[in-house]
């Protein structure tokens, strides 16, 4: 009997996966037996029925959710009668299995069925655990989807998943798995929805159970990940307690510190004051855990206190707590600079000191001390040269007296941060350091890999820091010791760092790559071309005829289709199902390519040509409009595009993200709205002109330029702001929609310098121009306008004619974009320039005072008087005795516009 019911199961399984390959390639639609089948199936009365055809739903809908759209509305209804149902268990399973597959493809219309399901979501959930806990954390997905795609559906139910999510997690006798699922669903939450989160109460009750879950103490005979013997420190443990901690982390991210200290201190300090280890180690990982997300809270209120809590840790009496503690002296020294070196009087003899009587045995403690001491190394500068002695006998020892692998490429990496610090001061050393990596570097053992891979890092680092001088006489030998290594090993990590060796030597002794840049070249550009590591993949889960285990966790590897029809022939086609050492190859690959070869004209140039590519693509498509010209735009846009953004935010080069800059704005002048046809491009767009207004990219940050002095920087800067500004007319001109994204975006009131006030008023008139000509810009224009107005008129009355004369420019745009919708307005606006006419002297805000008058005639002729102002405008050119052929024009073209309406 139960081989007959493994038996059905098994061809029940299959029949479905087989009806999901053929939903796949052939719509529901056009098989109306399926549709029928699926109907009467899920319908039956027989549970046994019912339960077959939910099975079968779930696979062929998981297959090809988007075919389904159409019935939407009618599986929703299905699911809220199949939830109710809490008997049928397995029903429910497959039911939430579908719900999951279709939602981040439902639309606004099916938002109130999703949002009733949650209550009976929830109920059918909890059922789901009593009966099948790996079940149930499969179907507890379902929230992630929500959460991701769909938010706005839980918001009315936040308070009850939380509590439902607690409820969970907090049981210890169910699986880690499952009350992993619900803490980082709540997690999630709070990243997506941490306003609601607060407005609705529920932070005190998270920490309440969160907090007993990260200080718990292991069953008996057992420890955590982390602290076993054998530990490498490298445990990312998918554990509650590890989930617990994340869950701060989070609320550390996206919380106000001083919404969440209130809360979460009385609870860390009971911790800290606790007699059990344990709950002293979750009390000081959660000061770890606050280091990043609080970083200013900290640095500014309570640094000097939460230090001496760490360093009392680094003597306490259990290595369980010491661990803790150095995993959060590593934390702030991270994300706690430059205030947390100010302390390195205090902090490094205990560090020192704990250096010297580390115990071997315990690798994953060793690790976390060396974590603590090299964050805290990279920022001490000068400061590290009263330590350096100690210190560099310390590694040097570490290298030469033990046998421990571990041990030794930890030293091999710290002596990296050492020489970060100290530069030259390390030049004494060198020899010894030198002659300890030789060893390491030649021996192509697989158990010396990653510690030689270690000493290549670290080599890069010296070459660098160390001084032209000192190590240019190794120069050659470093760049044959890479390509040989390259040629004996296949290792993606091994090449990684020979690439950045080869980028290291470059800075120093360029002349020692050139014998070599032909087989250099050769290899990082087959490291580039290379598809190892890489999936292709067509989002298909493989077809086993006789998978009978549904929750199989194995990872298949995706199957190409053999026809042909989903090849996939270009980048976007492979995707790397994991962050490997294939793609950070390639990444290391391009940054030693950019480096060694660093001629920024020719990169500038070579992103113009792409542009030029662009917008030739989009010439021929507007001239043969064909589908094919059309798939071949944008698809050319959606790589360059993306390539552009990235460049604006990591390149180093000025004048390389000027170039890009240019470019971007000629694509989207050209292609308008095409540019910004893929979802979500718009804001990425203005995300990346924010931050250079900002100065929040990498070549604004001191990166790039480094000949240049003080005064060059800033010019480059105010270069780059204004391509970056230029660029936010073009957005407004290629869609309407930007203008209320430039509020949210860019727009705040100006500060207090003169440029900024000047550039801040000039970029809002230019975008208000660029309305003028955009189909639906006047109703913009004209909703906007409450907002616009008192900006602009401040920006009259200023102290700066700039600023004054963009102000002048930006009511006159005003005026013709929004056309009648500001006439109201019209009585206060030649007040204002009336009085602005009878004392301004410079004649360029009269000549634009002069333009805004014919945009406002042109725009609402009725709402101008119109013989007050023409003789009020030829007084002003009799009186102004300079250049009255500059404005005599104007007001020429004032009176033609009158006789016009006169007549």
């Amino acid at each position: 009997m139960c081989t007959s019911v493994i038996f059905r199961h098994v061809v029940r399984h299959s029949l479905s996966q087989l009806s999901a390959v053929m939903v796949k390639h052939e719509t529901p639609d056009r098989w109306p037996a399926l549709l029928t089948l699926l109907n009467e199936s899920t319908k039956s009365n027989n549970p046994q029925d019912r339960q077959v055809g939910l099975l079968l739903l779930s696979k062929v809908v998981d297959s090809n959710p988007e075919a389904f759209k159409p019935h939407y509305k009618q599986l929703l209804q299905l699911f809220g009668n199949v939830l109710q149902d809490v008997t049928n268990t397995t029903a429910s399973y497959y039911c939430i299995l579908t719900l999951t597959a279709i939602t981040s493809y439902t639309g606004t219309e099916e938002m109130n069925l999703m949002r009733s399901l949650i209550p009976r979501l929830i109920i059918a959930l909890k059922h789901l655990i009593q009966a099948d806990q790996n079940q149930a954390a499969e179907a507890m997905e379902v929230f992630d989807e929500l959460l991701e795609s769909e938010v706005s559906v839980l918001v009315p139910h936040i308070a009850e998943l939380v509590r439902f999510c607690l409820e969970v997690s907090s049981d210890v006798s169910l699986s880690d798995s499952l009350r992993v699922k619900a803490l980082s669903c709540i997690a999630l939450l709070i990243r997506l929805k941490s306003k609601a989160v607060l407005k609705q109460n529920l932070l005190a009750p998270i920490l309440q159970v969160v907090f007993p879950i990260m200080s718990a103490t292991p069953p008996p005979g057992e420890e955590d990940p982390e602290d076993e013997e054998n530990s490498d420190g490298n445990n990312d443990s998918e554990s509650p307690k590890h989930f617990a901690t994340q869950v701060i982390d989070t609320m550390a991210l996206h919380m106000p510190p001083e919404k969440l200290f209130k809360q979460l201190m009385p609870l860390t300090q009971a911790c800290l004051a606790s007699e059990n280890p344990y709950e002293r180690k979750g009390g000081l990982l959660c000061l770890a855990v606050l280091a990043e997300g609080c970083a200013d809270h900290i640095r500014t209120k309570m640094l000097s206190s939460v230090l001496q809590t760490v360093c009392r840790s680094l003597s306490d009496s259990n290595q369980v707590v010491r661990s803790a503690g150095l995993f959060a002296l590593g934390q702030f020294s991270e994300h706690l600079q430059p205030d947390v070196s100010k302390y390195h009087t205090e902090l490094m003899p205990l560090l020192l000191g704990y250096m010297s009587s580390l115990n071997e045995a315990k690798i994953g403690h060793v690790t976390k001390a060396f974590y603590a001491l090299e964050n805290f190394l990279e920022n001490l500068d000068d400061d590290i040269e009263s330590y350096l002695p100690t210190l560099m006998e310390t590694m040097l020892s570490a290298l030469h007296n033990t046998d421990n692998l571990k041990l030794k490429e930890l030293a091999v990496s710290a002596i990296g941060a050492i020489a970060n610090a100290a530069k030259e001061m390390l030049v004494p050393y060198f020899p010894p350091i030198i002659e300890s990596l030789k060893g390491f570097l030649t021996d192509i053992q697989e158990e010396m890999r990653s510690l030689q891979t270690q000493a290549l890092d670290t080599l890069s680092v010296l070459a660098r820091t160390i001084g032209k001088d000192v190590f240019s006489p190794l120069a050659a030998e470093c760049v044959q010791l890479g390509l040989k290594l390259t040629d004996a090993v296949d290792d993606p990590d091994l090449r990684r760092c020979t690439y950045s060796l080869f980028s290291a030597v470059s800075t120093v002794s360029p002349e020692s790559l050139i014998p070599h840049l032909t087989a250099i070249t050769t290899l990082m550009l087959m490291s580039l071309k290379s598809t190892e590591g890489v999936t292709v993949s067509t989002y298909d889960k493989q077809f086993v005829l006789l998978d009978d285990d549904d929750d199989d966790d194995e990872e298949e590897d995706s199957v190409l289709e053999e026809d042909g029809e989903n090849e996939v022939d270009n980048v976007a086609g492979y995707v790397s199902l994991v962050e490997n050492a294939y793609i950070d190859e390639k990444e290391d690959a391009c940054d030693a390519l950019g480096e060694i070869f660093p001629h920024e004209d020719v990169r500038k140039a070579a992103f113009g040509a792409m542009g030029q590519f662009c917008r030739a693509q989009h010439k021929v498509w507007q001239e043969n409009p064909t589908e094919a010209n059309h798939k071949a735009l944008h698809k050319l846009l959606e790589v360059v595009l993306p390539c552009f953004l990235q460049v604006v935010k990591q390149e180093h080069e000025r004048q390389v993200v000027m170039g890009v800059l240019e470019a971007m704005n000629a694509i989207i002048k050209s292609c308008q709205g095409e540019a910004l046809h893929t979802p979500g491009r718009l804001e990425e767009i203005s995300h990346a002109i924010r931050d250079v207004l900002k100065k929040k990219t990498v070549c604004q940050d001191g990166g790039g330029d480094e000949a240049d002095d003080d005064e060059q920087q800033a010019e480059y800067d105010a270069m780059l702001q204004e391509f970056a500004g230029e660029g936010i007319p073009i957005l407004a001109s290629a869609s309407k929609t930007f203008f209320f994204l430039f509020f949210s975006f860019f727009w705040q009131k100006p500060s207090c310098t003169v440029a900024d006030r000047s550039f801040s008023v000039g970029t809002l008139a230019e975008t208000l121009h660029s309305l003028v000509s955009v189909a639906g810009g006047r109703a913009v224009a004209g909703r906007l306008s409450n907002r616009l107005l008192p900006v602009l008129v401040a920006g009259v009355k200023d102290s700066d004619a700039e600023v004054r004369n963009n102000s002048v420019y930006g009511l006159g745009v005003l005026a013709q974009a929004a056309g009648p919708i500001v006439s109201t307005d019209y009585p206060m606006m030649l007040s204002l320039f009336s009085n602005l006419l009878s004392k301004e002297s410079d004649r360029r805000v009269i000549d634009n005072l002069c333009a805004a008058l014919c945009r406002m005639i042109m725009s609402h002729t009725e709402g101008v008087p119109l013989e007050q102002v023409l003789i009020y405008g030829l007084i002003s050119v009799n009186v102004i005795s300079w250049s009255p052929e500059k404005y005599f024009p104007l007001f020429l073209q004032s009176i033609q516009l009158t006789v016009n309406f006169w007549t």
